[in-house]
């Protein structure tokens, strides 16, 4: 009696690939994000930007890139860590280059979680660093989206394209930065009209106060008092957003900007 050969298994579907910038840091939003992805299925190509990290007062975390990435294949996720000084216009190209090299496809979901972010107000900040912030938080998320937008090649007639962007409301005291992230907010919204042909879908995300090693513990505790949950959001809480907005159920949202902050008091 013989037995009939049992068929082989189909090969699994290839993992989509996300792009997600601003990942220097393993206690970041952005390194959040990039668990949560690689968790929910996505191979995972991040940038992060050292000497960022390594003038500000939190520092850099030496091995950052090379940690999260090794979380990431644990998850089962292909990852490209990417360097990349993102005040440099050429550097938004050379990162999908690297990206699609690397990871062997394109580039489906793009989240922009990158910042420049220096306190200054109206009177005290330079015009240095006022352009620095629109280069990192403006000029360069149009390049990031511009030049998914020139790659990007989906399926007629479904909305398989993410881009997702991290903002802030933040303005007070903090001229430059929140000025900035208004025009991403722009830049952003803009995208969920001018790329719906290639069905993409491109939404900003507010996640409100998030203590990844800037707040002191006066601002903290104000900022648990001020939010009805009592607590502070966390890179999980944002990610858990940012996931659904990239999968397949998030494809009808588009065009918004999301608070995800608990209730936050402005």
């Amino acid at each position: 009696m013989t037995t009939a050969a049992q068929p082989s298994p189909a090969p699994a579907p290839p993992r989509p690939i996300a792009l997600i910038t601003g990942v220097g840091r393993s206690i970041g939003i952005g390194a959040g994000i990039a668990r949560r992805l690689a968790a929910s299925g996505w191979d995972v190509a991040f940038t992060y930007w050292t000497p960022y990290d390594r003038r500000m007062e939190w520092g850099a975390e030496p091995g950052a890139a090379a940690s999260i990435a090794q979380e990431l294949a644990e998850a089962g996720a292909r990852t490209a860590a990417i360097e990349a000084d993102l005040t440099d216009p050429d550097a938004p190209a050379r990162v999908f280059d690297e990206a699609e090299q690397r990871l062997g496809g394109p580039v489906t979901a793009l989240v922009l979680s990158h910042a420049e972010s220096v306190y200054s107000g109206l009177l005290d900040t330079t015009v240095e660093a006022f352009d620095r912030h629109f280069a990192v938080n403006s000029r360069a998320s149009w390049l990031l989206i511009r030049e998914y937008g020139l790659r990007f090649r989906g399926e007629p007639g479904t909305a398989t394209g993410r881009i997702v962007a991290l903002t802030s409301d933040h303005t007070v005291g903090n001229l430059p930065y929140g000025a900035s992230k208004g025009a991403l907010d722009r830049i952003t919204l803009a995208a969920a009209h001018e790329l719906a042909h290639l069905g993409v879908t491109a939404n900003v995300v507010n996640p409100g106060p998030v203590d990844t090693g800037w707040m002191s513990d006066d601002l903290r505790e104000a900022l648990v008092r001020g939010t009805p949950l009592g607590r502070l959001g966390t890179p999980r809480d944002t990610a858990h957003l940012v996931d659904f907005l990239c999968s397949p159920e998030g494809q009808w949202i588009n065009g918004q900007l999301l608070k995800s902050n608990g209730g936050a008091a402005a």
